[in-house]
């Protein structure tokens, strides 16, 4: 079996987030949903875990920081082309994400970087594999 990996976030309203991530073309697992927590699938092997704060409080004795304010982490994803990268951030940023960085273009890499609802950066990129190769072996 393929090795799964969850991200947990904390959100302030589950519906709103979930409104969110839908206009970005995610879906929801109901079998992991209920009024504290739902299921985004990324992929079969990548899902983010939508939790109330609350609830996600209930994980940690560590204070749940206010990712308006300060960076926990960058949840970045990897898309099949430079096309989907500016489809799913304009899809962000017509949900009502925030920029979060500067356009990054490399040769062989492109990102779009956005700041979700609840303050959560996303990177949404990608890299032609061909011409890493050809940077590493130069």
């Amino acid at each position: 079996m393929a090795t799964l990996i969850f991200v947990n976030l904390p959100v302030k309203d589950l519906v709103r987030s979930v409104t969110f991530f839908t206009r970005l073309g995610f879906t929801f697992n109901p079998q992991f949903t209920d009024e504290n927590a739902t299921c985004m699938v990324i992929s079969d092997t990548i899902y983010v875990m939508l939790l109330v704060e609350k609830f996600f409080k209930t994980f940690t004795k560590k204070e749940i920081s206010d990712a308006t304010k300060t960076t926990e982490a960058i949840v970045s994803l990897m898309m099949d082309s430079r096309e989907q990268v500016d489809e799913l951030a304009d899809q962000a940023m017509l949900a009502g994400a925030k920029p979060s960085a500067q356009l990054e273009e490399m040769p062989g890499m492109y990102a779009r970087n956005f700041e979700d609802l609840d303050g959560h950066l996303w990177e949404v990129g990608w890299m032609d594999m061909n011409a890493m190769t050809q940077v590493d072996n130069e």
